[in-house]
């Protein structure tokens, strides 16, 4: 899935799109990448003389990589969007830096009504960089 097919899955668009590319999809996992350009102005305030991705953005990754999923097992009804409800047991295990590929990991665990459970990691240079429970489920835009 490339990257017309992630922004008709989900409603994030750039400056703060997190996944570029998904390489694995089924019923209840997603694998997906995403390269940390070394512009995002991100890198330029945080640590400027040593460029770290927040830890933060990772979780926002793999929770990005679980709306694509959920679009593809119960497509979000006209007029709701996908949020995060809780997060839960995060890990920030390892750094990244500007110019990694990073990939992006959600495997759903539970489904309860309309609350999706999920498991996230982020994987950078091979090895875990955020892990983390979350879940998800669909609210009503409000105008």
């Amino acid at each position: 899935m490339h990257l017309d097919e992630i922004k008709a899955a989900i409603p994030h668009r750039e400056p703060f799109l997190w996944v570029d590319e998904v390489v694995e999809l089924t019923e209840s996992k997603i694998i997906a990448k995403k390269t940390l350009d070394p512009k995002i102005d991100l890198f330029a305030g945080h640590y400027p003389a040593y460029p770290i991705l927040p830890g933060v953005i990772g979780c926002e990754m793999t929770f990005q990589a679980a709306a694509i999923l959920m679009s593809k097992i119960a497509p979000v009804v006209e007029g709701k969007v996908p949020v995060v409800t809780r997060v839960n047991n995060v890990q920030f295990r390892k750094i990244m830096r500007p110019g990694q590929t990073v990939q992006i990991e959600a495997e759903l665990t539970e489904k309860m009504g309309d609350v999706y459970l999920f498991n996230g990691k982020v994987l950078s240079e091979g090895k875990p960089a955020t892990r983390l429970e979350f879940a998800v489920t669909v609210a009503p835009v409000e105008s």
